[in-house]
């Protein structure tokens, strides 16, 4: 009874657009309740995109079955990243994040589908399009937020920013391009000898795929029989420059040579998944690396410093969100097949709103005038 009196103050407190909030949430509660769960379906099985193939005889399944309680996990988390980088570039424009940031929006398929398929003590590397997979690795919005502003409560404690975070397992986060990829066949060399049969996934970007090291690295790793997933997240763009003008080739998912690949469509998180899961059991039965290129896009610039639209059109974009957006893709799947309710996945929107509001920090406080001019004056 206190704490709904206290609540009913502090709605009163905070004016009338806070109790039409907290009046709207609470309606949007009763719709989803006013239909029973044992009026969904338990699971449903759909087809997905063949992988294309690189000295693999056999590939993933071209079905996946996803069960309601699976799909309302994929979605919330999706949708929870979608909306932690929107309020990051706020915050960014606000410059109360400063520095490099760049966003993940569009590529959420990939790291959820990634991280549902691996186990806990499985290992990840990535490059410095980092939030997504802290996020999906099990760091809380508030710490991500906290580490992109600078503060204590941050991940690697304000000291990284939104190019370096770390948690167990996930190793960032690098801000060197390509420069992750040796250090994850190191990790996977560290499962090997341990005996643990782990493995490590190794991600970098299209623009990265071009880089020495990483066909050094393939070359130890094959030679070794290392249980790395390589993964390149083919966003068609390295920084400002398309793939057709940066690479002669393009099959990234053959770039290995002598190790196998598979080339996934990245904006569909249950082809991800499937592939995860395909390539993961090849490396724990000891068969060495093996290469997975994600075909996905990024709505943003290259970072918040490119508008992204200098060398695409916003047609471009456009036509991305409309035909091939992960998070409607899983959405569609799921109320057209009975999984969920158009109310359900609203309620969930709405949520991972105002959940990320309530973890978005504030300006910090302001030096008085007078104490400003001082310290130029010094």
């Amino acid at each position: 009874m206190r704490k709904m009196l206290l609540a009913a103050l502090s709605r009163v407190l905070q004016g009338p657009a806070a109790t039409a909030a907290a009046a709207g949430r609470t309606a949007s509660r009763v719709m989803v309740a006013s239909r029973n769960y044992t009026d969904f379906a338990n699971e449903a099985t759909f087809e997905i995109k063949k992988c294309d193939l690189h000295r693999l005889e056999e590939g993933p399944s071209t079905t996946a079955v996803l069960t309601r309680e699976e799909g309302l996990h994929y979605y919330k988390t999706m949708q929870t990243i979608r909306r932690m980088e929107l309020k990051s570039d706020q915050l960014y424009k606000q410059k109360i994040i400063r520095g490099f940031c760049h966003l993940y929006d569009g590529q959420e398929a990939c790291c959820v589908g990634l991280e549902v398929a691996i186990k806990p003590t499985d290992h990840v590397i990535t490059a410095y399009r980092v939030h997504g997979f802290a996020y999906a690795r099990g760091v809380p919005v508030r710490t991500i937020l906290a580490e992109l502003t600078g503060r204590k409560g941050g991940c690697a404690k304000g000291k990284g920013g939104s190019m370096h975070m770390y948690t167990k397992n996930f190793y960032g986060g690098n801000g060197i391009v390509g420069a992750q990829v040796p250090l994850g066949a190191g990790i996977a060399l560290a499962c090997k000898y341990f005996g643990k049969n782990e493995v490590c996934l190794t991600l970098y970007g299209d623009g990265a795929a071009n880089q020495g090291q990483i066909f050094e690295t393939y070359n130890m790793a094959a030679l070794w029989k290392l249980p790395c997933v390589f993964i390149c997240e083919n966003n068609r763009y390295g920084m400002g420059t398309s793939v057709e003008r940066a690479a002669a080739s393009t099959d990234y998912y053959k770039r290995g040579d002598f190790i196998p690949g598979l080339r996934v469509d990245g904006m569909d998180v249950l082809s991800v998944r499937e592939a995860t899961k395909f390539a993961t059991e090849y490396c724990r039965a000891g068969k060495g690396p093996i290469l997975m290129e994600l075909q996905t896009y990024r709505y943003h610039g290259h970072s918040m410093s490119d508008p992204g639209i200098s060398y695409r059109t916003r047609e471009e974009i456009q036509e991305v969100r409309s035909k091939s957006d992960p998070i409607t893709l899983l959405k569609d799947r799921m109320i057209n097949n009975n999984l969920a309710s158009i109310e359900e996945l609203k309620e969930i929107d709405v949520g991972s709103s105002t959940d990320i509001s309530a973890c978005c920090p504030q300006a910090a406080p302001q030096a008085p005038l007078g104490l400003v001019a001082h310290l130029g004056a010094l």
